[in-house]
Formats: structure tokens, sequence, C-alpha cells
């Protein structure tokens, strides 16, 4: 399975996310991501071993990031095929998968600078909030749109990250799809997919 996006997500994720567990954001989808971008820099340059630092981003992502609609989302159109037993044990090593990937990237991340700069109310549901990625003299530029669940206006969720026009959770979904259709549906070899991830040392 390619981890393009995972890989990203999360690289972008790290650079600009971390807080105490205690931390309340802003319910405005533009502060939300602003105020994330700013706590960051506090981690970033602070002295904490790695372990600290997993602990720290598993809290902030757990409590900024809807994992199980992205988790349901990705899983398409086979969700309407299993039962509430496998949706439950599917939910469950999303959540790890999802979990694993992130603070296993801890290591790789440098100290990335990103600009907030608008937000665009789709519907009551979504609002996105545009940023920027600002080039260094290794990388370039990288248009970063955050796709912000807001059903609950009180509770502002990511649901995905659309980088340069790409959405990441669409990119995982067609991933977790090609897992499924090359065994004719069945969730068990995704199921064994996940595992394998996580269970890997």
């Amino acid at each position: 399975m390619r981890k393009n996006f995972l890989f990203v997500f999360f690289y972008i994720f790290i650079s600009i996310t971390t807080t105490s567990s205690s931390y309340a954001y802003d319910s405005d989808p533009q502060k939300f991501i602003g105020e994330i971008v700013d706590e960051a820099k506090k981690i970033l340059i602070a002295e904490n071993d790695k372990a600290y630092k997993e602990k720290k981003l598993t809290e902030v992502a757990l409590k900024t990031v809807d994992v199980k609609g992205i988790g349901f989302y990705t899983l398409g159109k086979y969700r309407k095929n299993l039962t509430d037993g496998q949706l439950e044990e599917y939910a469950s090593l999303f959540k790890k998968y999802f979990l694993k990937s992130f603070t296993s990237r801890l290591s790789t991340y440098s100290d990335p600078k990103i600009e907030v700069l608008s937000a665009e109310v789709l519907n009551p549901k979504y609002t996105i909030v545009k940023s920027l990625l600002l080039a260094t003299d290794q990388k370039p530029e990288v248009k970063i749109d955050w796709r912000v669940y807001t059903k609950d206006p009180a509770n502002p969720l990511i649901r995905d990250l659309i980088v340069e026009g790409l959405s990441l959770a669409r990119t995982q979904k067609e991933e977790f799809a090609s897992v499924l259709e090359s065994n004719n549906g069945d969730i068990n070899k995704l199921f064994d997919t996940l595992k394998k991830f996580i269970n890997k040392p």
C-alpha cells in the first residue's frame, strides 16, 4: 500500500501541531487552524524526547482530527457491506494505523513555516481554510487547504488536507479500494494490511 497520503498528512500536521491536552481551540475554523500553527512553534524548539512528543502528538490528533470520520470515508462503498462487528474492528484498526503513522513520522520533520491565509464556508458542515507551506532553500512553496468539519460549530475537526489540489483523504480511499478490489472485496485482506503496518517494529 502506498503511504503518500499519510506521509504528507503527517509531515504537514506534525510540523504545525502541538499543545497540551487541556488547551481549548477556537471554534472559528480559521482561528482553529491558526492557533494550532502558533502552538506548534513551542514544541518545535523544545528539547523533549521522542516518546514525549509522540504522546503529545497523539493527544492532539485525537482532539483535532476526525479520525473516525476519515476512516469511514476512506472505506468508501465497502462500508455498506460490513457488519457492525466488522465496522467496529475497522474503526479500531484504522485509528491504530493512523496514529502509528502519525507518530512514526515524528523524527523526520524539521521546522517548516505555514501561513494561514483565509477561510471559505462551503456549507454548514464544511469550511476550507487556505494556507501556504512557505518555500525553503530545499523545497518549493506548497498550497494547503484544510477541510474543517463544522457540523458541531463548537468543536471543529480536521477532515482532510488538499495539497496542491490533491485530496489526501481521497488518495487514501483509493489505496484502500485497490486492496479490496484486488481481493474481491474481502475486508479481512484490508484488515491484514492494516495489522501488518500496525505490528511492524
